[in-house]
């Protein structure tokens, strides 16, 4: 009896299992292409993911930087900041006591908090003070303002029959301290302080 039959497999070959397809992995190996595909499909989310860690990071650099800034300086104290200057000699306010004269002066406050002049004096025991516009009275920085000084001789016994290096005794506040603090207005103020008083005590008998 004579026919043909299948043809045996020689050596090194092996039977293909019709079944799977040709191009896909043998078992157990994970796809290749499906690896790709999901990294390309979530790339994106990767990398906002990195942005956002990345900002995160940049913001807490940030905000160490910050705190550990050095705290900024106090203000200057008041004395520091304020000159007063004598301008000239004024009429007399109407009203005013006998014996009585006055002066203007500006003050200048340079920088730092506004200024409070809460006290003017003066060192004399025979003379008394008062002022336009009358303490407490406040003063911005980069500005002035001027001041009308009004003494009266209350005892010329013990008002000085020349003044010869008078000053002004002024209490000044600000955010950081309050002080006393007294200012020599110059030469001009001495000789006319002691032109005023020899006239208010000329014809009194010390």
């Amino acid at each position: 009896m004579s026919g043909v039959g299948p043809v045996e497999p020689g050596e090194g070959t092996r039977a293909r299992d019709d079944s799977r397809p040709d191009d896909s992995p043998p078992p157990g190996r994970p796809p290749q292409r499906r690896l790709a595909r999901l990294h390309d499909r979530h790339r994106p989310l990767l990398l906002a993911a990195t942005a956002v860690a990345a900002l995160l990071a940049a913001g807490g650099y940030l905000y160490a930087t910050r705190q550990q800034k050095p705290p900024s300086p106090p203000p200057p104290y008041p004395s520091q900041v304020v000159t007063i200057a004598y301008l000239h000699t004024r009429p007399t306010p109407r009203g005013a006591p006998p014996r009585s004269f006055s002066l203007s002066v500006r003050l200048s406050v340079e920088s730092g908090p506004p200024v409070t002049v809460t006290r003017i004096a003066q060192p004399y025991a025979g003379l008394s003070v008062t002022s336009i516009p009358r303490p407490p009275f406040r003063t911005e920085a980069g500005s002035a303002r001027k001041i009308a000084i009004t003494m009266q001789v209350t005892e010329c016994g013990k008002a000085p029959e020349n003044a010869g290096l008078p000053f002004l005794d002024v209490t000044l506040r600000n955010t950081r301290a309050i002080e006393d603090h007294s200012y020599i207005l110059g030469p001009r103020y001495a000789h006319d302080l002691s032109a005023a008083l020899h006239v208010a005590c000329g014809n009194h008998s010390r």
